[in-house]
């Protein structure tokens, strides 16, 4: 793994821990956080030893935001260094929040938000593309962009509403107050809560639970399907991936090794990498353009 500034890696038992790692500033949110937060997923996914992704926070907090040392000028992007003013007011200009999340909604292997403290704002949304959240019992989310001026980002207009329900998601973001991780799990928000030291032990154990058993190509492209599914107008087009997806599948190597080892009592050893054996199914599995 490269060096990073603001984040740091670790991989063990095939699962890449990804630390924000800026604890004297309660691990707030900048443009150099997002590249390296992304530049980390590249790796991930490119990476066949990783399993799987678990994010978390140095220190005391998850991440407390974007970093607002700018002041009053923090989101006005024509007086921030180095950005364009052309770009700005037209379709040139792109939330960094927004770059971060579609990153993570591409990734190929499951993603795990371990939230050990305050995570606001883009703290919160960035978590919304992961799939599932952990929560300490210190942790303290908030959606809290009407207090700042400014409006929810991250693509979280797209990721909130479909994992809390409208009502809540519109409740959580037009108060924009900061809630415990109790209300959380009581939202849907959170999977569960946690003791402080205990929180990244179950996350691992999770993470383990998803992946020690099961073939990484299928992990890999189910979470493709099922994601990219929730914005699907009929089932019908799920039946159209689907029937893509199992007729690939089924001739695959991990088809014949899996009913093999399931026939013959034995653990399955899965041969398909993800790096190298993954289908793509056009049109479901394109992006859109900006």
């Amino acid at each position: 793994m490269p060096e990073f500034s603001t984040i740091s890696t670790d991989i063990e038992d095939a699962i890449l821990t990804i630390t924000l790692n800026r604890p004297d500033k309660l691990n707030a949110f900048t443009r150099e956080m997002m590249h390296e937060l992304i530049a980390a997923f590249d790796l991930a996914d490119a990476d066949d030893a990783v399993r799987a992704v678990i994010v978390t926070g140095a220190g005391r907090a998850f991440c407390a935001g974007a970093d607002l040392s700018a002041g009053a000028s923090t989101f006005d992007y024509e007086k921030r260094a180095g950005w364009n003013p052309e770009a700005v007011g037209n379709s040139a200009y792109r939330d960094g929040g927004g770059m971060l999340t579609l990153r993570i909604f591409n990734c190929r292997k499951p993603v795990i938000a371990a939230i050990n403290g305050p995570a606001v704002g883009i703290g919160a949304t960035m978590t919304l593309a992961m799939d599932f959240r952990l929560a300490s019992e210190a942790a303290r989310i908030g959606f809290v962009f009407s207090r700042r001026g400014i409006v929810p980002e991250a693509a979280s207009s797209w990721f909130l509403p479909r994992i809390v329900g409208i009502g809540q998601a519109l409740e959580w973001v037009y108060s924009g107050r900061v809630f415990d991780a109790a209300e959380a799990e009581r939202g849907g928000l959170v999977r569960a809560v946690h003791g402080p030291d205990d929180l990244l032990p179950a996350a691992r154990a999770f993470a383990r639970s998803l992946t020690n058993d099961t073939a990484p190509v299928s992990v890999a492209l189910a979470r493709q399907m099922l994601w990219r599914m929730m914005g699907a107008s009929h089932p019908m087009e799920a039946h159209r991936l689907e029937s893509r997806a199992m007729y690939s599948r089924g001739r695959s190597n991990d088809a014949k090794e899996g009913i093999t080892a399931f026939l013959e009592k034995r653990a399955s050893a899965y041969p398909d990498r993800v790096s190298a054996d993954m289908p793509h199914f056009a049109p479901w599995m394109d992006d859109p353009d900006y």
